[in-house]
């Protein structure tokens, strides 16, 4: 069926607000984006959970003056309104970013995901490689198999369960499973990380909690492994070292798999180190230099 993506716009910095509209072979989804900066085009997939107002804004925008800088709310979370039935998958979330792509930017474009933004970078990648000039996924995976299978079922069950998370123990929680032990000993690092994670669990609004298990049972069941290895589009993959979530291994995975693939391993480096204080300036500096290797 042909229905339409109704794409809110907002400039950072001048703040325009605008509506624009993309037709495109899907389920409807209001996907909510803003953009910022003027140059090529590079768009910021978030994780599970994520929203990028405290994370790609926060951290990776204001380095990357030189380019217009796309960051939007995935379905399932905030201003994003989705009415496709559960479950979803992957390739769902992939089509959003490309409904997005190519009706907001000048395809093909830089993709840079995180977590389950790095799997729907892949998926991206694999399904319209003729809007993606380089992929770079983040902590990523080619299967949900192993540990990172249990753990993200353990997580989505216990939500089903009627679970949540709520206040210091969900700051604890998510900070323990995405930051090293060198960020969290550190006092000045702890303190923002501890306040760039108090929206997690079980707030007013609940965003992640509510997000946790529509977008997680799409991460569990993805599997793009025989996909990979007909990869066509640039996969720089950028592995973390203290990755308890998506350990490096699993990123090593999709680098091999894939023809064009290359790994780039920061071994000091937590899940979420590149949204850290710590750290996040050199992530910067390799996402830049990955970029700029890949320039014609």
């Amino acid at each position: 069926m042909q229905s339409q993506y109704v794409i809110i716009a907002g400039w950072l910095g001048t703040r325009f607000e605008g509506d624009a509209l993309a037709t495109v072979t899907s389920t409807g989804t209001s996907l909510y984006y803003e953009q910022h900066g003027r140059g090529p085009d590079i768009v910021w997939v978030s994780g599970g959970g994520g929203l990028p107002e405290s994370t790609w804004m926060r951290y990776q925008l204001p380095d990357f003056p030189g380019f217009r800088s796309t960051v939007f709310h995935n379905r399932g979370i905030g201003r994003t309104v989705c009415t496709d039935e559960l479950p979803w998958t992957m390739a769902d979330f992939a089509r959003d970013t490309a409904a997005l792509i190519e009706a907001a930017c000048e395809p093909p474009v830089i993709v840079v995901g995180k977590s389950m933004g790095a799997l729907i970078t892949q998926q991206l990648a694999l399904d319209r490689p003729d809007l993606v000039q380089l992929a770079i996924p983040m902590g990523t995976l080619a299967r949900s198999t192993g540990w990172v299978h249990d753990y993200m079922r353990a997580e989505i069950d216990y939500r089903k369960a009627g679970g949540s998370l709520s206040g210091l123990f969900a700051v604890c929680h998510y900070a323990a499973t995405l930051n090293p032990a060198d960020e969290l000993g550190d006092p000045e690092v702890w303190k923002a990380l501890k306040e760039q994670y108090g929206g997690f669990g079980a707030t007013e609004d609940n965003q992640n909690e509510r997000s946790l298990i529509a977008q997680w049972d799409a991460c569990d069941t993805f599997d793009c492994v025989d996909a990979l290895r007909g990869c066509t589009v640039p996969m720089h993959v950028v592995a973390f070292g203290q990755d308890v979530q998506s350990p490096p291994e699993y990123g090593r995975e999709v680098a091999e798999l894939a023809p064009t693939g290359v790994l780039h391993l920061l071994p000091d480096h937590g899940h979420a180190s590149l949204w850290s204080p710590k750290r996040a300036g050199e992530v910067n500096n390799l996402i830049r230099e990955i970029i700029e290797e890949g320039r014609p």
